[in-house]
């Protein structure tokens, strides 16, 4: 779910174009879901997807984690053009998406939004260069780029750094709060970058995904003071829930 206005805080943000959608302080909460089926069935996720807009999400997104899901992608969109389906399309990356947008070039094109994980897109000198890639695909195809973090991939090159910070300071704070910072700062230096490679302000979304609902406000409260980007509010691992 990507939060739109909250009349409490009125937080002004920019506005984000998925794909026709537009995400931000200006317009409603939109919805998305993802599909659980092997995005390489051209034919079963297709229907998916149908099925998922017809119960009200306005975004889905798929994964691209392979050769073959990346060339099924403008199968699938012909497929949801033949059902009348105009939903935007999201497409989840990991450590191989640099790759993939540049050998599939319909696979760019024709997705409405990139999800990067900074914590999956490789590590050390490699890591800065796959991200790169990534942001100037969607520079090139005018693609925006939600930059979402994830609790259990966290990047552990920062979380180490700002652990060590911690054991050093005369004040040491809770693990669970360096936790909660390291996926604040994920996220923030990941999109500063992302601009400094010249992604535009209003293209970038940012997600800081948490398994437990407490945490998940914590987080989001922090990040919302810290920031103007819209955000995508989601919980993963949900497991038990709390009331």
């Amino acid at each position: 779910m990507s939060m739109g206005s909250d009349a409490r805080a009125q937080r002004v943000t920019p506005s984000v174009n998925v794909g026709g959608i537009l995400i931000g302080s200006e317009h409603p909460v939109v919805v998305q879901s993802m599909t659980n089926t092997d995005t390489e069935d051209i034919h079963a996720t297709a229907t998916q997807i149908a099925e998922l807009a017809r119960a009200g999400s306005e975004l889905v997104r798929i994964t691209v984690n392979t050769e073959n899901a990346a060339a099924s992608v403008a199968g699938i969109m012909e497929r949801l053009e033949m059902m009348s389906c105009e939903v935007p399309v999201i497409g989840d990356f990991h450590y191989n998406g640099h790759r993939l947008l540049q050998q599939y070039p319909e696979c760019a094109r024709l997705l409405a939004k990139y999800r990067i994980n900074p914590g999956n897109v490789g590590f050390g000198k490699k890591r800065d260069d796959q991200f790169a890639t990534i942001v100037g695909l969607a520079i090139e195809h005018d693609k925006p780029v939600r930059i979402g973090v994830n609790w259990g991939s966290l990047d552990q090159r920062l979380l180490a750094k700002l652990m060590d910070a911690n054991g050093k300071s005369s004040q040491p704070q809770p693990a669970d709060v360096i936790m909660r910072e390291a996926l604040i700062r994920s996220a923030l230096e990941s999109a500063q970058q992302a601009e400094l490679l010249g992604l535009a302000h209003d293209r970038i979304i940012l997600s800081c995904k948490v398994s437990a609902v407490q945490d998940l406000i914590l987080v989001y409260r922090d990040l919302v003071r810290r920031c103007d980007y819209p955000l995508h509010l989601g919980l993963t691992e949900a497991g038990m829930g709390s009331k």
